[in-house]
């Protein structure tokens, strides 16, 4: 067989279904003759965001795959590909290169070199006879460690070379975990247990590790509050008595209460990055943090105990060294704790009351997702938001219940990134109702994709928030722009374009009507059809933001 062909049954083998690509590569045909769907998506960004919704909702175990072409199209894939490395996914590319010959002749696009910041591991297939060892070598990352995307470089001459059935010995690699060491896991229980408010900082690790009831039985335990990171979200049930809810650029009250006066903070699962789509630590805090990767200890915070393993092996570990400690039954329920939480929540929540429930038109955007999150059965539905307002306006309101109901991102944050991660999300999870939220600006970068979501039969449903402006940036950043140019006004009428490409559409102005709207597109979804509900939004540039010491 050549090398192409052995790449195409490595897929198979690794159980891959599917894979992303625009517009050509020589991947495409040997992948659908080993019985792979090739999915042709309107632009690669979207066919990368696509790869990492799969991915994220699978927890790794299953990894989205896209194939790009030559030159343009891997160009083209960057910014997807940063995306997923900002947000640390596991994807797996394939972007096609020159020939070997040709391969360092400027200017043609060398991919493995470009291709190196934002990629975990980066490799060209120089030769068929190598492709097992590299495939072996590709999973073995995607399988271990922090994650992050892969990429393989193929040559456009790599079909003319043959791999024998000898050399083709491929057997799927195993998942590699680590466990804390024995004394950082009791060093950091004893510090747990002395502590006066603990708060435990949950991120995208504990999705990863699958290690959502090891999470709480250690809350339980300690009687400890529990927030999430941005990308974490989902990882702890935020109706429990002690979720505080989601640590983002926006977050709620009692986040912000409760880390506030902590005494010490538990992190686990994340890389504790100071950016803007965090909230911050504030000075002073004892800091025990826990991550599968040593490169993100003391980076952005010091931290004052350290471990560093798989979050559900830490987990089990610390678990068993605080019932060493402190006796097997762990803390009693702590009433006056769980009240304190609860009467943060309903004070936050009172606050923002009138805007969720406004009647006013243009409809208030806090309104649209306070009735959709109404409107859906949150056990069965994974919801994902865009960039800019959105995020804000969704992250901190949205009660996300179960893994993986709520995608989260936020290291980078692409306008147009929400439809991809929706597709992806459902084609890991066709039984869930996927939902994404975005706005007109959002939608004027990737809107085409619609017409992907129809085509390959992708039943998503798309919340389009159109306010004909960039909401998210205020007048005064551009003042002269604004009153002299109308910078920041947009124009369209998306739900005609949306019905132009074959979904279901409706365009909404009236309030009362955003509830029966989500559920007729939901049932649009149950047949097959993708929809998108363009509601017609008032700009609101009030979010759930807090300053921290």
């Amino acid at each position: 067989m050549d090398g192409i062909t052995a790449i195409a049954n490595v897929l198979k083998m690794e159980g891959v279904d599917w894979i992303g690509c625009m517009p050509s590569s020589p991947l495409i045909e040997a992948a659908a003759i080993a019985g792979i769907r090739p999915i042709v998506v309107r632009q690669e960004r979207t066919g990368v965001h696509m790869a990492d919704g799969f991915s994220r909702i699978n927890n790794g175990r299953r990894t989205g795959v896209f194939l790009m072409q030559a030159g343009p199209g891997a160009e083209n894939a960057f910014g997807g590909v940063a995306q997923a490395y900002a947000d640390s996914v596991p994807i797996l590319l394939f972007p096609a290169g020159a020939a070997r010959r040709r391969s360092d002749t400027e200017p043609v696009f060398n991919p493995t070199r470009s291709f190196e910041s934002i990629t975990k591991w980066a490799a060209q297939v120089n030769f068929a006879d190598r492709v097992p060892e590299l495939m072996r070598r590709a999973y073995t990352n995607l399988r271990s460690g922090k994650p992050g995307p892969v990429l393989l470089e193929l040559p456009g001459d790599l079909n003319t070379e043959e791999i024998s059935e000898e050399q083709f010995d491929y057997e799927p690699p195993a998942f590699i975990r680590t466990a804390g060491d024995p004394e950082a896991v009791a060093r950091a229980a004893r510090a747990l247990l002395s502590a006066q408010r603990p708060v435990i900082m949950a991120g995208q690790g504990v999705l990863y590790a699958e290690a959502g009831d090891e999470l709480r039985q250690v809350a339980e335990f300690l009687q400890a509050p529990v927030m999430t990171t941005l990308e974490g979200k989902s990882a702890f049930p935020e109706n429990h008595p002690l979720s505080l809810g989601t640590g983002g650029s926006s977050t709620t009250g009692a986040v912000h209460r409760f880390l506030t006066s902590a005494d010490l903070v538990f992190g686990i699962g994340a890389s504790l990055t100071k950016s803007n789509f965090t909230v911050p630590i504030p000075a002073g805090k004892t800091i025990i943090h826990s991550t599968n990767f040593e490169g993100d200890i003391n980076k952005d915070y010091k931290s004052q105990h350290q471990v560093v393993g798989d979050s559900r092996l830490v987990l089990r570990q610390l678990l068993d060294e605080l019932r060493s400690q402190a006796g097997a039954g762990g803390r009693p329920a702590d009433t006056a704790l769980t009240d304190e939480i609860r009467s943060a929540k309903e004070e936050w929540l009172a606050r923002w009351m009138p805007k969720l429930t406004s009647d006013e038109t243009p409809i208030n955007p806090y309104r649209v997702v306070w009735d959709v999150m109404d409107a859906v059965d949150l056990d069965n539905t994974i919801v994902t938001h865009e960039s800019g307002s959105s995020r804000e306006q969704v992250t901190p309101f949205w009660e996300s219940r179960s893994p993986r109901s709520f995608i989260g991102w936020g290291k980078s944050t692409q306008l147009g990134y929400s439809l991809g991660l929706a597709m992806g999300a459902k084609m890991a999870a066709p039984d869930k109702h996927v939902i994404n939220f975005m706005g007109d600006a959002a939608f004027g970068m990737v809107g085409m994709d619609v017409e992907t979501a129809v085509r390959a039969g992708i039943p998503i449903t798309t919340i389009l928030m159109n306010n004909f402006t960039m909401g998210i940036y205020p007048d005064s950043r551009m003042p002269t722009a604004v009153e002299r140019f109308d910078t920041k006004h947009l124009t369209g009428n998306f739900s005609e374009v949306a019905a132009a490409l074959g979904a279901y559409a409706e365009r909404i102005t009236d309030p009362g009507e955003i509830k029966a709207a989500v559920q007729r597109a939901h049932a649009a979804n149950q047949d097959g059809k993708p929809a998108l509900l363009e509601f017609i939004t008032r700009e609101d540039g009030e979010f759930s933001k807090y300053q921290f010491p």
